[in-house]
């Protein structure tokens, strides 16, 4: 059986939680998007593991965890995640990565650093756009290209090197690279990895094709969709529900169930617009209750209300058919919580998450109120013994949006996770 976990909002939905706890009843965990720019955040007893290219499987040492093909491959940074996993006692021997994964290089990065000065999106600087636009202008390379080797790719290798530092030096006034320094350096990275690479399409193929559960976990979320995002305010790829199918190798009619992970409030990192965003004291509850602050980056995110106008959407673009509300437990406190129904702009309200990035700039949320709980429910194990007015919040996202909800994170351990419907069945 195959499910794809997808954000459901903006990322930082506590996707790593959810997949590690949905990971142990897993038997190969799919990471199908994204590249370093991603982090997830897990939590094992009074540990702390933040991953952010290694699938969040990694820490149950049966589950076969992947970095697909959709992955752009920061090597350097993978070999440190994996050195400090090792440090702690983590084996990740049970690790796969695509041939075709393609590389993020030094010079990714440069130019990232330096085109974001003029993009102002406020990316991660991480190299990640620049590498997926090699990759789709087909200049980039793929980690099967440096264990192949041979004169082609070096050929290519060096006149890209060549082509880049020309852009370094002349648009940007910055030093450039030394092709033959970073070719020895990223060659010794793949053969460190080569151990862990395989033909994972057809991994995932045969766990599927065998009856096994297979969870694909994408980073980011639905609103930083390149295509259905608020764009130009995105990542560079797909993390909705479809780059499960493109960003692993297998076809659509394999996905059975796609679950959307949502926060009990809304939160977005970098710019663009926010309609439910509060900049008052309540907002800074939220940041500081929830540790509102970037995994990979460490950027204090942005925080507002509970926005079912974007959920409705990421429903609909990912085909969502169960929901998880994280951090349950950060609105403990409230008196008032309150959920956005739809956006006023102009003299109309709007029920659906509109096309133009220029209508959302200018939308304001319509709320409805809901009484708080005003208890700590963060022991809470089954969704009856949650107090009536949570259980109340939960049931109008439920109305509002057509969807179940399967799971309930009331804080971030693996046992403050309530299952009120079973994923794999």
């Amino acid at each position: 059986m195959a499910v794809v976990l997808v954000g459901a909002q903006w990322g930082d939905e506590g996707k790593g939680k959810i997949t590690d706890f949905l990971a142990e009843e897993a038997d190969c965990v799919v990471r199908y998007q994204g590249g370093s720019n991603a982090g997830h955040t897990v939590e094992v007893m009074h540990e702390k593991f933040m991953l952010h290219l290694i699938p969040s499987g990694i820490l149950y040492r049966d589950t076969l965890c992947i970095i697909g093909n959709g992955v752009v491959l920061d090597m350097e940074k993978l070999l440190d995640e994996i050195e400090e996993l090792e440090k702690r006692g983590v084996d990740t021997s049970n690790l796969r990565i695509s041939y075709r994964a393609p590389l993020v290089l030094p010079y990714h990065k440069k130019m990232d650093e330096l085109e974001d000065r003029y993009k102002r999106i406020g990316t991660t600087k991480r190299g990640i756009g620049p590498a997926y636009a090699d990759k789709i202008n087909r200049a980039g390379f793929r980690i099967v290209d440096l264990i192949e080797g041979g004169s082609f790719f070096e050929e290519r290798f060096k006149a890209q090197v060549e082509y880049k530092n020309r852009i370094i030096k002349e648009i940007y006034g910055e030093e450039g690279f030394d092709a033959d320094e970073m070719l020895a350096k990223i060659k010794g990275e793949a053969a460190k990895l080569e151990k862990y690479l395989a033909d994972t399409s057809l991994l995932i193929y045969q766990a599927i094709k065998d009856k096994k559960k297979v969870l694909f976990e994408g980073a980011q979320g639905t609103l930083l969709d390149i295509d259905h995002g608020t764009y130009p305010y995105v990542t560079s790829s797909n993390p909705t529900a479809g780059g499960a199918c493109t960003g692993s190798g297998i076809g659509p009619t394999s996905i059975k169930k796609v679950v959307g992970i949502a926060k009990a409030y809304t939160t977005r990192v970098g710019e663009g617009p926010f309609p439910t965003e509060l900049t008052d004291e309540a907002g800074e509850i939220l940041r500081q209750r929830g540790a509102e602050f970037g995994t990979t980056t460490g950027r204090a995110r942005r925080c507002g209300w509970f926005d079912a106008v974007i959920l409705r959407y990421a429903v609909r673009v990912n085909g969502i058919t169960d929901l998880a509300i994280t951090k349950m437990d950060v609105l403990d406190d409230f008196d008032v919580v309150k959920i956005c129904t739809g956006y006023k702009y102009k003299d109309k309200i709007l029920t659906e998450f509109p096309e133009s990035i220029n209508v959302l700039k200018e939308c304001e949320p319509v709320y409805i109120e809901l009484p708080g709980w005003k208890e700590d429910i963060s022991s809470v194990t089954s969704f009856e013994d949650l107090p009536l007015n949570a259980q109340r919040y939960i049931e109008k996202i439920e109305e509002l949006t057509g969807i179940k909800t399967a799971l309930v994170a009331v804080g971030p351990k693996r046992d403050q996770t309530i299952i009120k419907e079973e994923i794999f069945c």
